[in-house]
């Protein structure tokens, strides 16, 4: 039964990190406002997220530092006084994050059932959302929108980004040719796939005709694989690892024609601005994690690995089963990403801007 019949004046939602996971969460919030658009809404997360979603139409951001122990608590609650939400949103199950919602006044505090949740999240909330029968991330943080009483919560997203980060995008991207942004490195080196396979796929992508932009964080383990990668190339590509900004990021992303990356938060800011991705997993089931609307071109090793560890597949695991081999990527094989890449070219007719719309 929903919760309200009407709109609600105001909700707050809690979802510190990280940036893929938000990504998802945006689509909820969305979908939200979509409906509602007189509801106010108040989320809070962390400093690096709150760039991310900086600009969001309708959205107040407020910034909780995790890391600054009982002080930033105490100044989260601060700024929070005064405030009475019709809801609260509380779709991080992490104990510190549950930790937050003391401080939070609101008559409703709805968080996951006991098959989503964990970190004795229950225990904070007085609303069991109930878990969908698909897998997916999102679509557990769609469901708090039915509970509401929200009628229509297909995902979308509008995530903006400003002209100056436009104009720094254009100086990497070909007007002419078809471009590919690989984004070789996730923070968590286990998530990493192998120099030697990127270098395969992107020599494999060149004599396609297509441009090739290596993209990532400054993390030093990103800098350092993309510098792996590009000494075994025998083409020169455009190396951008560590030389944006998250919103520069994000527009590099939107104009690419196609983007390649493991499990990692840049992967689904591109399923957030549409644009194909091929996705490369092992440790994480991708039909869990996946960028949400580009699951069909995962490259995943998950099943033959978790197999290979459990001795079970994962339809008789835990929804969240992980698997624990830091070599497991390693299973991935460089024809089977070639392969994906010339698929998706094919299915989706992957092709050069035009034109009228420079890139």
């Amino acid at each position: 039964m929903a919760l309200f019949t009407s709109p609600p004046k105001s909700i707050c939602i809690l979802r510190l990190s990280a940036i893929g996971d938000v990504c998802n969460t945006v689509a909820a919030v969305q979908a939200i406002l979509r409906n509602w658009p007189q509801t106010r809404i108040v989320w809070i997360t962390g400093a690096l997220e709150a760039k991310l979603i900086d600009g969001l139409d309708n959205v107040e951001v407020i910034i909780f530092d995790k890391k600054s122990g009982l002080s930033g608590y105490k100044q989260l609650w601060q700024t929070l006084r005064g405030y009475k939400f019709d809801a609260l949103l509380h779709m991080q199950y992490a104990l510190r994050a549950s930790i937050a919602t003391l401080g939070i006044n609101a008559q409703y505090k709805l968080g996951f059932d006991s098959t989503r949740s964990q970190d004795f999240q229950t225990l904070f909330t007085n609303v069991k959302v109930p878990s969908p029968n698909t897998m997916h991330v999102l679509d557990g943080l769609l469901a708090f929108g039915e509970i509401l009483g929200v009628k229509d919560m297909s995902p979308t997203w509008d995530i903006s980004y400003s002209s100056d980060d436009l104009v720094w995008t254009k100086k990497h991207l070909s007007s002419s040719r078809p471009n590919l942004v690989v984004v070789p490195g996730a923070s968590k080196a286990y998530k990493n796939w192998t120099e030697q396979g990127y270098a395969q796929l992107i020599e494999h992508a060149a004599t396609a005709g297509w441009n090739i932009i290596l993209a990532g964080s400054p993390a030093q383990i990103e800098v350092d694989l993309a510098a792996k990668i590009e000494q075994r190339l025998s083409i020169e590509v455009s190396n951008q690892v560590g030389q944006s900004s998250l919103k520069q990021m994000l527009a590099l992303l939107d104009k690419a024609t196609l983007v390649i990356a493991p499990d990692t938060g840049p992967a689904h800011m591109a399923n957030a601005v549409n644009t194909p991705v091929i996705g490369l997993y092992a440790h994480h089931n991708p039909e869990r994690t996946g960028p949400y609307q580009y699951r069909q071109y995962v490259v995943s090793a998950y099943e033959e690995a978790i197999q290979a560890e459990t001795g079970k597949p994962s339809n008789e695991l835990n929804w969240r089963a992980r698997v624990k081999d830091k070599n497991a990527m390693q299973r991935i094989r460089p024809q089977q990403v070639i392969s994906m890449f010339d698929k998706i070219v094919t299915d989706l007719a992957l092709q050069p801007p035009t034109p009228e719309e420079p890139q």
